[in-house]
């Protein structure tokens, strides 16, 4: 019988505990912003907090942008709370306008999603028990979707105004935090963010909703939550 390729899927190849086990041994890198080399024109970028210490694994927030975004747009929504917070921040760069599951299916995303974790864990001890896959808009789908997919590798998934969740198998139990604009112009509050979150606790999924008020926008009171749920403050 022919079996499909896992990865069509949205399944990573990519397991904890094969990220875990990666030796870090390229060494620490300088604080601030790092592009990681996979694309000389759509690359993703490593954020790297003042005085992180690397003595023992370090929790990672991967956040993906909304659609005809970069990761020099939503960066600055998330780097002072790695300061505070003491996390790394990995920003992929979509292959295309926005990622492959909102224009046809799981793609060339995947693996340079898993390319980029690559090359951090190669840098880096990963604490996989804080590795999150977040983003905003279509980036926010995005996580849902692969996060749920492989939640046995991402501990945590984080939705700033997604649309949809496109999971054809759900692995693993990671915590869900869902936010979503009251009044969201582009993708209305009933049958995203709410719809949303009502699967995800019908699944038995651990989630945070919050509802604010607001448009179809990251809201930096909102970011706040979030990485107090990640941190478990």
């Amino acid at each position: 019988m022919l079996e499909l390729d896992p990865s069509l899927l949205g399944r990573m190849t990519l397991s904890a505990a094969a990220l875990a086990a990666i030796d870090p041994a390229a060494g620490a890198l300088a604080p601030g912003r790092h592009r990681l080399g996979l694309s000389a024109g759509r690359d993703a970028v490593l954020f790297v907090p003042a005085g992180l210490r690397i003595d023992a694994p370090v929790p990672l927030l991967v956040f993906f942008h909304g659609a005809g975004g970069f990761p020099e747009k939503v960066l600055p929504f998330i780097e002072e709370h790695a300061e505070r917070g003491q996390f790394l921040v990995l920003a992929p760069h979509a292959t295309f306008a926005t990622w492959d599951i909102v224009i046809g299916g799981h793609g060339p995303d995947l693996a340079r999603l898993q390319a980029a974790l690559r090359l951090v864990a190669q840098h880096y001890r990963i604490d996989v028990a804080r590795l999150a896959f977040a983003g905003f808009s279509d980036g926010a789908s995005y996580a849902l979707s692969t996060g749920i997919t492989n939640g046995d590798v991402v501990s945590h998934v984080i939705a700033f105004s997604g649309g949809f969740m496109n999971i054809f198998r759900q692995h693993g139990a990671p915590r869900v935090f869902i936010a979503h604009g009251l009044v969201d112009e582009q993708l209305p509050i009933a049958t995203s963010g709410r719809a949303n979150a009502a699967s995800l606790q019908a699944a038995g999924y651990d989630v945070r909703y919050v509802e604010f008020n607001g448009l179809h926008v990251i809201a930096p009171p909102i970011v706040a939550l979030a990485v107090d749920f990640y941190l478990d403050h």
